[in-house]
């Protein structure tokens, strides 16, 4: 093929078939999916985008239960690619609640005139690449049939929900609520007995404005968590236009950290500490909040001895939030702290101390079943509920991906070839599926790093890499098996130097029936991947294989 056809190629030349054509196929309308589009069609690509949801928002569409907010600050859970966005939009609240990251997301969607590229209320049903055509057939669940020369995949780490497997389920005669997809109409618990299944972050963030209206509420645990205060408050006027002003600086900063978040701490580790600077560090940290307890000190992921000193601390703050020594008791993580996700709270403990507040601990008896009032335990217990709210967590990292069928060469499914793993390469790419990426997928640092600024990170490298292609007369890029191998065995390492393989969690799979079980995001940091990708492009795209 001559280098000026594959360039035509590469613009989406008709392909031979009766499907409608484009350049790209962006799958997903959340933070990942939005700027994507925003790259291609800035640059003139024809660019075809569906999302199930009826509008834009990704997670933050669907997660509308109480207390639903981001455990990342504001000013830099957000986009940094545009200076104007940035001066314009002001954030009410440290930690903005799900209402407001939704209208940030809709406002970026109608500012660049997103919202045209995109069938909403649409699901893609199957993605299957043609080797002849060299060109992806991608159907949709409204029966069309769209050829495209790149596919990207932006569903989004934590968007397809984990069904709750109980037995008699079906029996339950009283309401239930899912918190992945909540009514967007309001619920009124007044008056009712309530029952929370799950103590993860939805379920820290929902229970307490839950307790203040319910005559009753049942929190159903099995696994203690870490949580740390928010300490939430309001954006003032005058915080938000100095923010505004320094918003370079404060980029600068957050692409200088390993997490993506700014932040400033001690050099040595929580075991060099004297007992003295140990108290006044973590202080500090825990005055500060948030996520950032985690980066009090920089071993805390890598040595379980400055994990178990820090740990302890704060279980002796978490104790102090709780009245009952019994009920701290089983509040108690068990699980050095950040080996699963850790939560960030606004008076999760101090509602077990409410009267109407009651802790079920699955691990001294489990859900046996449901009946038609309620909740019958193994040991005989039984608990009569008006609702239901189901906390119960994602299929992560690889849910949404695997949510339909994908076939690359010689129709090997991606669900197949991950049947023991998610072999990639980068995280956004895998061998057998040419010219297919997927944003923030497993082997990237995604969930352990600021999301929003991993996504424009991956984002940028798939728009470059198709620009690469367009501007040099390829028309696929695929990443290498034996490259594929060696990053996944590395991302492999990398995690086993963490604390994050000591525990089952949705980081690992765990949380999953039946799901291979293995560490899946980056673990080796931000600045180190984002290095690594850096000198791949620059070595001519190392480890891929271009194609004219």
């Amino acid at each position: 093929m001559t280098q000026k056809n594959a360039a035509a190629t590469s613009r989406g030349a008709s392909p031979s078939n009766n499907a409608s054509a484009c350049d790209v196929v962006v799958v997903g309308a959340g933070f990942a999916g939005l700027y994507q589009v925003h790259r291609l069609t800035k640059a003139g690509y024809k660019v075809r985008a569906f999302d199930k949801a009826p509008g834009v928002g990704g997670t933050w569409y669907w997660n509308r239960y109480p207390g639903a907010r981001c455990d990342i600050e504001s000013l830099t859970y957000s986009y940094s690619f545009d200076s104007d966005l940035q001066r314009e939009w002001k954030w009410p609240q440290r930690y903005a609640e799900q209402p407001d990251i939704l209208r940030y997301i809709e406002h970026v969607a109608d500012r660049f005139d997103l919202r045209k590229h995109y069938s909403f209320g649409t699901s893609v049903e199957s993605a299957v690449f043609d080797e002849s055509a060299g060109r992806w057939k991608i159907r949709t669940s409204s029966g069309e049939e769209v050829s495209t020369q790149f596919f990207v995949m932006a569903t989004g780490c934590l968007s397809k929900p984990l069904e709750p497997k109980f037995k008699g389920l079906e029996q339950f005669k009283g309401e239930r609520y899912f918190t992945s997809r909540w009514p967007h109409e309001k619920v009124s618990f007044t008056g009712k007995r309530v029952g929370v299944i799950g103590t993860g972050s939805s379920s820290i963030q929902a229970s307490p404005l839950i307790a203040k209206e319910a005559e009753k509420m049942f929190v159903f645990q099995r696994t203690p968590q870490f949580a740390i205060p928010a300490w939430n408050r309001a954006m003032s006027d005058e915080e938000m236009r100095s923010a505004q002003e320094n918003y370079d600086e404060i980029r600068r900063l957050v692409r200088q950290s390993e997490v993506g978040i700014a932040y400033e701490g001690p050099t040595i580790g929580a075991k060099q500490a004297d007992a003295e600077a140990l108290e006044k560090q973590l202080d500090f940290a825990w005055k500060r909040g948030g996520y950032l307890m985690l980066a009090s000190y920089p071993d805390l992921v890598t040595d379980l001895e400055s994990n178990e000193i820090v740990s302890n601390w704060v279980k002796n703050k978490i104790r102090e939030r709780i009245k009952d020594p019994k009920t701290a008791d089983k509040l108690m993580p068990q699980y050095p702290m950040g080996a699963k996700r850790l939560c960030v709270d606004t008076n999760y403990f101090e509602t077990f101390n409410r009267d109407n507040v009651t802790l079920v601990d699955l691990r001294e008896s489990g859900i046996e079943s449901f009946t038609a009032k309620g909740i019958r335990m193994e040991d005989g217990t039984e608990y009569e509920l008006d609702a239901v709210v189901f906390a119960t967590g994602f299929d992560a990292m690889t849910g949404a991906l695997l949510a339909f069928d994908i076939k690359g060469r010689k129709g090997q499914s991606l669900r197949d070839k991950w049947q023991e793993g998610t072999k990639n390469y980068l995280g956004v790419t895998v061998s057998g599926f040419p010219n297919m990426f997927m944003i923030t997928g497993p082997g990237s640092p995604s969930v352990l790093y600021n999301m929003v600024s991993s996504i424009e990170q991956n984002v940028d490298f798939v728009f470059d890499t198709i620009e690469h292609l367009r501007k040099n007369g390829y028309a696929s890029i695929e990443a290498q098996e034996r490259e594929e191998n060696a990053w996944t065995k590395y991302v492999v390492w990398i995690s086993k130097q963490t604390i994050y393989t000591k525990v089952k969690s949705w980081y690992t799979g765990g949380n999953v029936a039946g799901k291979p079980v293995g560490f899946m995001p980056y673990a080796g940091g931000g600045l180190t991947y984002f290095e690594y990708v850096r000198q791949v492009v620059e070595d001519g795209y190392r480890g891929f294989s271009l194609s004219a």
